[in-house]
């Protein structure tokens, strides 16, 4: 796999080199036009260029010894990234430098290692000339009979086409080398059901069935087998292809069914008429043509451009888990740049290659996370200016929870502060005051308050009196990192008389559903001595979660019962943090 990549006056990058990771996921992170989607695109003119060499002139084009001039291609012939002029693929359109060999400026090397681990590389060379580019291998050790990465680039919003022809192999590592993966999904479907079919026909030979041991292989190991319990599990949904014949066939068919997928067996909804790939929706084609190139045995190395961009977080989220999966099994290497935060909080810190200026490194500790996320902008620049002006934060684990504390200062009597930002973050105490460190870097006056759930810390680990973390050491000045003592902020508005008043229903029957959950409210219910079984009650599923919570069976929801609740019916914690809130922004 490919371990660097030096661009010589390509866009952006004049003199640059990128340090990869050979195998897995690197995520590529920065802000807009920092050089991410750059690199992608130099992978795939240098798949193009070595595509087109070889094809016109034959492998020897690549190898040392090598002596031909350059080979043209004109600006139509030219599709692997879509750019309005050749040459804005020189720096700053400058495709002629003083001191070039024969007028070949731009370059594009890639180096990696064979399989006994021997040093390999492979210059492509580029020259503008009368609107035709020329291209030749500018520096190359390869010899006869070494295996070069097959590199496939998917851009944003890489559409699969409604017409597909069944292509030879040559047309489609043709189309991968131009950039129009995309164009060739159909015929990766084709190829993965003719195999599986293949195989299962291998595996049934003298039987009346497959063995179960076989099957199970089968399953855990073939691309099809992959994709279709894949697309089973997430979408419900499964693809049929009908067979090829090319006397009577003009385009390939693929076709999906809905139904219910279990224990690997799918059972289509009755009465549901196969509809074209077509036919399903943005996110689930752009999932599909990512996934199925992921899968496609010809394809090593993956340069995948925002794949997230159609997707909703948890489609992100599964969407990442499988090609992790693949690329294991599989030893793929997968680039993908993208500027989706819920992705980049998950993935271990030492896989994302942050771009900053004119140079790209992965990062070494997992709090350099904080200061990426700031620089990516699209989630947290809104918040940004505001606080620039009122200086003052407030980091809860998500926007419910700051309107919960809103009503209950409302019921208090008590003045919200106007200058205040609210900014949900879901990490830990530690990880909140990277983020606090980072901003003060750039608001030197800037003061926070931060309130998250106990869950499953200690209950010792937070002061009584003052809701303090003592599980963070060093704590700054300007930084007040505050725990709820009760597992969940929703533990706090579990009061019988409030959730009547709520829902209209009367006391006894919301007694008789916290019975369900084995739950007494107490007397001393806004108490800090109440009894540890109420601080350490399952907030989150008593309130909203659970099949049997107040909000499922009495339709009010924690906002709802907070702005309910009396002021003497509030806990003595939550009256705590907000008088810390208001002294915090006078």
């Amino acid at each position: 796999m490919i371990r660097r990549v030096t661009l010589t006056n390509f866009k952006k990058f004049k003199d640059t080199q990128f340090e990869l990771l050979p195998d897995g996921i690197s995520f590529l992170a920065g802000g807009n036009n920092s050089g991410k989607s750059t690199l992608l695109q130099a992978l795939a003119v240098w798949e193009f260029c070595r595509v087109v060499l070889e094809m016109e002139r034959g492998r020897e084009s690549l190898q040392v010894g090598y002596t031909r001039q350059g080979l043209g291609v004109s600006d139509d012939e030219f599709s692997p990234v879509a750019i309005a002029s050749l040459k804005h693929l020189w720096t700053n359109l400058k495709t002629q430098e003083a001191g070039s060999v024969d007028g070949y400026s731009l370059g594009i090397r890639c180096d990696w290692e064979d399989a006994a681990g021997n040093p390999k590389h492979l210059k492509i060379a580029m020259a503008l000339a009368n609107d035709r580019l020329f291209l030749k291998a500018g520096s190359t050790n390869l010899q006869e009979g070494d295996i070069i990465p097959t590199v496939a680039y998917l851009p944003p919003f890489a559409g699969i086409g409604s017409r597909e022809n069944l292509m030879s192999g040559a047309e489609r590592r043709a189309m991968i080398g131009r950039g129009l993966s995309g164009g060739i999904v159909r015929n990766l479907l084709h190829d993965m059901h003719a195999e599986n079919d293949r195989q299962r026909t291998r595996l049934k030979e003298g039987r009346t069935k497959i063995k179960n041991s076989d099957l199970a292989r089968l399953r855990s190991e073939d691309s099809w087998e992959i994709l279709q319990s894949t697309l089973g599990d997430i979408f419900k949904t499964q693809l049929e292809v009908s067979p090829f014949n090319s006397i009577y066939h003009s385009y390939i068919r693929v076709n999906c069914v809905k139904g219910d997928y279990n224990n690997k067996t799918f059972k289509r909804y009755s009465g549901y008429n196969a509809k074209d790939l077509m036919a399903e929706g943005s996110g689930f084609l752009q999932w599909l043509s990512v996934y199925a190139l992921a899968l496609d045995p010809s394809v090593n190395v993956i340069l995948l451009d925002e794949p997230d961009a159609h997707l909703h977080p948890s489609l992100q989220s599964q969407l990442i888990d499988h090609l992790f999966s693949i690329c294991e099994k599989r030893s793929k290497q997968l680039l993908l740049a993208t500027h989706s935060t819920e992705i980049l909080r998950w993935v271990d810190h030492g896989k994302i290659l942050a771009f900053k200026g004119s140079r790209a490194n992965y990062l070494n500790e997992s709090n350099q996370k904080v200061s990426l996320f700031l620089g990516l902008g699209s989630d947290y620049a809104p918040k940004l200016d505001p606080l620039r002006k009122g200086k003052r934060l407030l980091i809860v684990e998500n926007d419910s929870d700051a309107r919960i504390l809103k009503a209950w200062a409302r019921q208090l009597k008590i003045d919200w502060p106007g200058k205040l930002v609210v900014w949900p973050w879901t990490g830990g105490s530690s990880e909140r005051k990277q983020l606090f460190l980072q901003l003060k870097n750039e608001i030197e006056d800037l003061r926070v308050i931060s309130i998250r759930d106990r869950d499953d810390m200690e209950l010792d680990h937070v002061d009584k009196t003052t809701l303090r973390d003592k599980s963070v050491g060093n704590q700054h000045g300007d930084l007040m990192l505050r725990v709820w003592r009760r597992r969940h902020i929703e533990n706090y508005v579990l009061q019988p008389d409030a959730i009547s008043r709520a829902s209209g229903e009367p006391v006894e029957t919301v007694n008789a559903l916290f019975a369900e959950h084995a739950l007494v409210v107490p007397d001393n219910f806004p108490s800090r001595d109440v009894a540890v079984a109420m601080i350490d009650a399952r907030g989150k599923e008593t309130s909203q979660e659970h099949v049997r919570s107040i909000k499922k069976v009495l339709g009010v929801s924690p906002i709802d019962i907070a702005e309910k609740m009396n002021a003497d019916e509030i806990p003595e914690d939550v009256k705590t943090l907000i008088s810390q809130i208001v002294e915090l922004c006078d």
